[in-house]
C-alpha cells in the first residue's frame, strides 16, 4: 500500500489555493485497529478524527486501505471513486490545519461544502490539462458524475443526512456557476483559480451566500 497519492493530493490543494505547506497528512494517518479501539459509532472508509487535548487541536485521518492499494498504478475512470474518497480525506485535513494556524472556527458543513467543491476542481484541472477538451464541456460532464447520482449512508442520522446533502446541492451549484460564469465564457484557468482563491478563504455562511448571489 502506498500513501504517495494523499501527498500529491495535499501538495495539490496547497498550490490550488495558495495556502502555506502544512504539516504532512501521512504522519496524522490512523489505523484501522487504532480507529477501532476507539470506539467510534460509525466507520465509514474516510473519517477526519479530531480531539482537543491541553488546548491543542489533534488531528488524525482514516483512509481505508483498500482504497489506496486501488490507486497504486495512477488514477483512471475506473478508480476515480477511489481518487475522490481521498481527496474528500485530505481536503478535511488541509482545511482545518489551516483553520487551526490562522485560529479561525470551522464547522462540520463547511468541512463537507469545501471537500466537495475541492473534488470538482482537482478533476476538472486534471480533466482540462489532460484531455485538452472544451472546459465548459468538461464541467457539465464532471457535475453530472459529481453530483447528479449522489447516494447518501443508509447509517447516517437525520443532521448528518441533512448536512451532507445540503453540502451536495451548495457545490453543485457552485460549480455551475463558475461553468456559467468562466468556462463558457472561456475566460482563463488563472481567472477560475482567482475566484475558487476567494472561496476557499470565506467563512460558511459567508460561503453559502456567495453562491446564492452568483446562481442568482
Amino acid at each position: 500500500m502506498t500513501t504517495r497519492v494523499l501527498a500529491e493530493v495535499q501538495l495539490a490543494l496547497e498550490a490550488l489555493y495558495r495556502v502555506a505547506p502544512g504539516s504532512d497528512v501521512r504522519d496524522h494517518l490512523v489505523s484501522e485497529e487504532h480507529r477501532s479501539a476507539l470506539g467510534l459509532a460509525r466507520a465509514p472508509r474516510e473519517q477526519l478524527l479530531l480531539r482537543e487535548a491541553a488546548g491543542e487541536l489533534e488531528v488524525g485521518l482514516f483512509i481505508d486501505p483498500e482504497t489506496l492499494r486501488r490507486l497504486e498504478p495512477g488514477l483512471a475512470d475506473e478508480n476515480l471513486g477511489e481518487f475522490l474518497l481521498a481527496v474528500e480525506g485530505v481536503s478535511h485535513f488541509v482545511y482545518v490545519m489551516e483553520r487551526a494556524r490562522a485560529e479561525r472556527p470551522f464547522s462540520a458543513l463547511e468541512l463537507e461544502l469545501q471537500a466537495e467543491v475541492d473534488k470538482y476542481l482537482l478533476v476538472l484541472v486534471i480533466a482540462w490539462t489532460v484531455r485538452r477538451a472544451a472546459p465548459d464541456q468538461l464541467s457539465c460532464e464532471l457535475r453530472a458524475r459529481l453530483f447528479g447520482g449522489a447516494r447518501l449512508d443508509d447509517g447516517l442520522s437525520a443532521e448528518e443526512r441533512d448536512r451532507y446533502a445540503t453540502a451536495n446541492a451548495a457545490a453543485e451549484g457552485y460549480a455551475a456557476s463558475l461553468e456559467a460564469r468562466y468556462l463558457r465564457r472561456e475566460r482563463s484557468l488563472g481567472d477560475l483559480l482567482g475566484e475558487a482563491r476567494r472561496f476557499y478563504r470565506l467563512g460558511c455562511a459567508d460561503k453559502l451566500g456567495h453562491i446564492a448571489r452568483k446562481a442568482a
